[in-house]
């Protein structure tokens, strides 16, 4: 019965990648899942130790590196306050550099100014720069290249 021990690594690898988060436990696990077929066919140990060895090279090499290159790609969306940067926003009440209120995206929000000699008047227009907590970076508009 070696598939089964090659069944049991699988899991075992399995386990070890669930609590590593490395990508190379679970290409071992799926090898070993592989090794379990080849014995469960019949084939030999040489060919279960060629069977595991062919199919964590090759997820190794070339499975791992295009996995590890789409988990770090940026998302296409961003959500949360990160959805708000850059967005057009209007001045409620006067933004200094440290208090003021802006109507962004529907929503009454705290805001400061960039710039923290700049005073921005009720009804201008402001880009928000960045999120701190609960209030909007902004900066004007018409200021921007």
């Amino acid at each position: 019965m070696p598939w089964f021990v090659w069944l049991l690594a699988a899991a075992g690898l399995g386990v070890a990648e669930f609590f590593t988060l490395t990508l190379v436990f679970g290409l071992m696990a799926g090898a070993a899942l592989v090794a379990a077929v080849v014995a469960g066919v019949g084939i030999g140990l040489l060919g279960q130790l060629v069977a595991l060895g062919v199919t964590a090279a090759a997820g190794l090499v070339i499975a791992r590196p295009i996995a590890m290159r789409h988990l770090a790609e940026q998302p296409l969306t961003r959500d949360g306050s990160d959805a708000l940067l850059g967005r057009r926003a209007e001045v409620l009440h006067e933004v200094t550099g440290t208090h003021g209120l802006i109507k962004l995206a529907g929503e009454e929000w705290s805001a400061r100014a960039l710039d923290e000699s700049l005073v921005i008047p009720v009804g201008a227009l402001v880009e928000v720069m960045e999120i701190d907590g609960a209030t909007a970076v902004v900066y004007p508009r018409e200021l921007l290249p």
